[in-house]
């Protein structure tokens, strides 16, 4: 049975709307699945926000992504991009490269380092997420893919 949001946060009142509890149901539900990953990538030495840019910089290849593009790119947006890519630099999962006359045109590319990091994570992670949703079918799992889409559309 599904858990009710009310219970959870032992709630009083009922939500001012339907689309409140909606709302504060995929801020929940994804605050709990970003607990849960936080967890799995801290034997690693990674955050979810250090994976995701890991990701991102696996995916654009040997050319790497500018900063800016990067930022873009993420899952959930950082206001300092720059330190990041510092942290991830100084753990030697990323180089960073100058091009050009303009120093502050830099562009960061994953390492042999970072990659083996990707490939260790890879199958954890995926199994993660199917543990996860093991509950829920492929109709359901599809359903809430189009309505988060839906959702995400006016923003």
């Amino acid at each position: 049975m599904a858990r009710d949001l009310r219970h959870d946060l032992k709630m009083t009142r009922p939500f001012a709307s339907l689309a409140q509890e909606a709302h504060l149901n995929i801020a929940r539900a994804a605050a709990e699945l970003e607990h849960t990953f936080e967890d799995a990538f801290k034997a690693h030495g990674v955050t979810n926000t250090q994976f995701n840019v890991l990701r991102i910089l696996r995916g654009a290849g040997s050319e790497g992504l500018c900063r800016a593009e990067i930022g873009e790119r993420m899952l959930r947006r950082v206001p300092d991009v720059t330190r990041l890519l510092d942290r991830l630099e100084q753990a030697k999962l990323i180089t960073r490269e100058r091009v050009g006359d303009d120093r502050r045109f830099v562009t960061p590319r994953i390492t042999a380092r970072g990659l083996a990091l990707l490939d260790r994570l890879d199958g954890d992670v995926n199994a993660l997420h199917e543990k996860l949703a093991q509950h829920m079918t492929s109709a359901q799992l599809k359903t809430l893919v189009q309505l988060l889409s839906e959702l995400r559309e006016p923003l």
